[in-house]
This record gives C-alpha cells, sequence and structure tokens, in this order.
C-alpha cells in the first residue's frame, strides 16, 4: 500500500487517492512544428542559385534595369488552408494544420474568422483554417517542390494561368488536392484538402512578375 502524504494525504507512487478518479490530460493539437534540418556550411537552395546565377540576368536583359535593386526577386510565399467543416468539427482544422505544417517545414498559424455569420454557423472567433509565411531558404525549397515535384502529380494538369495576377506583380494559384505533396501519407489521409498558394514578388508590373515566375519554370497555360 502507498504512503499517504503527511500534507494532502496524496498517495506517493502516482497512484489517485481512493474514491478520486485520475484526470485524462487533454491531447495537444497535432500542429507539430517542423523544424529546418542543420545545412551544412555554404548551403544555398538550389531554385535560390538558380535565381542569382540565370533569372537575374535574363531579367536584366530584357527589361534593361539601370539598377540590379530593380530587378524583380521573390519576397514571400503565402500557404493557405480553409477547412469548411470546421464548423461541426474542430479536429478537422487541426488535422489540416498538421499537414499544412509536413508540406512548409513550419508550424502554421491558425487563422479565425472575422465576423459571425449565422447562415454557415460561423460564430466571431471560430478557428476555420491555417496558414504559413515562407520566406529565405524554406521559400525556395517549396518553390522547388511545387514546381517539380507538386504540380506534375496534379490530376489531368494542363498548366497555370497566366492571368491570376493581382496588378502588382502577386500571383495565386489553388491546388484541389494537398496528396500531391510528397510529405503527405495517402495511408494517413482522411479527407483530401484544397490549399491557395500566394507568391508575392517584387515586381511593380505583372508582365514582369510573370517573366519572373517563367524564370522558376513555372508551367504556364499558352
Amino acid at each position: 500500500m502507498a504512503e499517504k502524504d503527511k500534507k494532502g494525504g496524496k498517495s506517493q507512487g502516482g497512484a489517485a487517492p481512493a474514491g478520486k478518479t485520475p484526470r485524462a490530460k487533454k491531447d495537444a493539437a497535432p500542429v507539430a512544428a517542423a523544424p529546418m534540418k542543420p545545412r551544412p556550411a555554404g548551403y544555398k537552395p538550389r531554385m535560390k542559385e538558380h535565381y542569382e546565377k540565370v533569372v537575374r540576368d535574363a531579367m536584366r536583359a530584357k527589361f534593361e534595369y539601370g539598377n540590379v535593386m530593380e530587378i524583380p526577386r521573390l519576397e514571400k510565399i503565402v500557404l493557405n488552408m480553409g477547412v469548411g467543416e470546421a464548423t461541426a468539427d474542430r479536429k478537422k482544422v487541426e488535422v489540416a494544420a498538421a499537414h499544412l505544417g509536413r508540406i512548409a517545414g513550419q508550424k502554421p498559424l491558425m487563422t479565425k474568422a472575422k465576423k459571425s455569420i449565422a447562415t454557415f454557423k460561423v460564430r466571431d472567433g471560430m478557428t476555420l483554417g491555417a496558414k504559413v509565411t515562407l520566406r529565405g531558404d524554406r521559400m525556395y525549397e517549396f518553390l522547388d517542390r511545387f514546381v517539380t515535384i507538386a504540380l506534375p502529380r496534379v490530376k489531368d494538369f494542363r498548366g497555370l494561368n497566366p492571368k491570376s495576377f493581382d496588378g502588382r506583380g502577386n500571383y495565386a494559384c489553388g491546388l484541389k488536392e494537398h496528396l500531391v505533396f510528397p510529405e503527405i501519407n495517402y495511408d494517413e489521409v482522411e479527407s483530401v484538402l484544397g490549399m491557395d498558394v500566394i507568391v508575392v514578388t517584387t515586381a511593380k508590373t505583372d508582365d514582369e512578375a510573370r517573366e519572373l515566375l517563367r524564370g522558376f519554370n513555372f508551367p504556364f497555360r499558352s
């Protein structure tokens, strides 16, 4: 029999006092951060090196920039995943966030509703999805996987829409299935999720941004 603690009468050794049931610990949300693995000294993502050696010079030759700082470059990539079933089951959002974290290699930020919409059973502050903002090396590494692995695996893929720019040099496209990314194990997926990919550039016009993304081998429809 476990000895009782002199102060509170609680049993030592981890057992709960007689007549009481130990409280079950709440499971943490399955949003695991995916820390970037240590890179060797002098490491540079393949797409970043491609920009510095090929894309930048090609852009300067075509648009005749007077200053090298005028040449457009990638600023960030935003990944957004909305979950319509979140109003009925919060765990759907947690699973989506975990998958997005795997794809991005970075812990996602939960997105919440800014106002209540009774028709869709949405309350102000309700968690409805997740998003990630990628910069630096992670941005270039994601871009590499997106262009060379994910897009070729899209069913009946016929190219990206070359007109999906916002007038300020930023491009957005959507994917119906997140399964196209190699980080997602098909056997672990209960429901297929869609996601948006927004590429933000420093280009001043859509034509410049389009040429920049073509330099990264974006497969635009002709």
